[in-house]
This record gives structure tokens, C-alpha cells and sequence, in this order.
């Protein structure tokens, strides 16, 4: 059972750690439509929709970057409130982790929900690009997906060993070990 533990552990840490170097990818993404969006301006070729890729580029890093940001620390915690509940902050991590799996799922749910409808109606961006929207957001739905399974995954390692996930090295100042 504890083999079955790790290779669970180690695959889900892979998810993470992939949707982080996706997010990465958006980020160079970005950075390479401003400057062909500024190389067009300066040539005085037009480059419809590049305002709206970058968008898409960046809420794509974002919600792909959250699970494995969680996972290091990243995130600003209730550290001060968890620490002055003293023995008791397992129980303030436990109640922390419910609410974020269900607001996480919720928003996983909708996410994939808002994909599922726009590439059924065939509901395209609205500036000159035309880009169909499920595209576009789909990699925002993925990204809320994995944060709501990173969640799951941090409340049920919380629930069976009394230790989150979650590692140390970032939130160091606000976590008693």
C-alpha cells in the first residue's frame, strides 16, 4: 500500500510540476506576442488579435501555475491565525483545506462547464481574431482542475497524516514545524 502511496504522490507531483513549466511556457508565450505585436507596429503590418493571445496566454500561466505554487509555499497563508491557534491548527488547516477543495471544485466544474458550452455553440472572441473561445479556455479550465485535485490532494494527506503537502521552504515564516 505505501508503494501504491508514492507512485500516487510522484504522479501527482509530476501533474503539478508540468502544469508549472506550462505556465512558464504562457509566460515566453506572452513575451513573444508583445514583441511580434510591437515588430508589426513598427513595420506597420497589422497583427489582429495579438492584444487578446496575450490574455489568453496570461490567464492560462495563471491558473496553470497555482497548484504547483501551492505545493512550494508560494501562496500568502493564514499563517498568523493558524499559528495562535496553537494545538489546534490542524483543525484550522482541515477547515481551511475543505473550503478550498469545494470552492476549487466549484470552480473546476464551471470552468470545464463555460469550455463544454462555447465550443458547443461555437462562440468565438469578439475582436477581428475570431479565435473559437473554448480554446482559449481551455487551458484556464485545466489549470482550475489541477488546483482543485492539488486541494483534494493536500485535505486528504492533512486528513491521514496530519501533514499537508505543501513545502516549507517558501512559507517558512508563517508554518511552526
Amino acid at each position: 500500500m505505501a508503494d501504491a502511496g508514492r507512485i500516487v504522490r510522484r504522479f501527482l507531483d509530476a501533474i503539478y510540476d508540468l502544469a508549472g513549466a506550462l505556465a512558464a511556457f504562457c509566460l515566453v508565450a506572452i513575451l513573444v506576442v508583445i514583441t511580434l505585436q510591437v515588430a508589426a507596429r513598427w513595420l506597420g503590418i497589422p497583427f489582429h488579435g495579438s492584444s487578446e493571445y496575450a490574455g489568453y496566454f496570461m490567464a492560462a500561466a495563471s491558473f496553470l501555475a497555482f497548484a504547483h505554487t501551492l505545493n512550494r509555499g508560494g501562496h500568502i497563508r493564514v499563517g498568523l491565525l493558524l499559528n495562535a491557534l496553537g494545538v489546534r491548527r490542524f483543525w484550522g488547516e482541515l477547515w481551511c483545506l475543505v473550503i478550498a477543495s469545494l470552492a476549487t471544485s466549484y470552480l473546476a466544474w464551471y470552468a470545464v462547464r463555460t469550455v463544454y458550452w462555447s465550443w458547443r455553440l461555437n462562440d468565438v472572441s469578439q475582436g477581428q481574431d475570431a479565435t473559437p473561445l473554448w480554446m482559449a479556455q481551455a487551458p484556464m479550465a485545466a489549470g482550475a482542475v489541477i488546483l482543485a485535485v492539488c486541494f483534494v490532494d493536500n485535505l486528504v494527506t492533512l486528513a491521514l497524516t496530519r501533514r499537508d503537502n505543501i513545502h516549507a521552504e517558501l512559507s517558512a515564516e508563517t508554518r511552526t514545524e
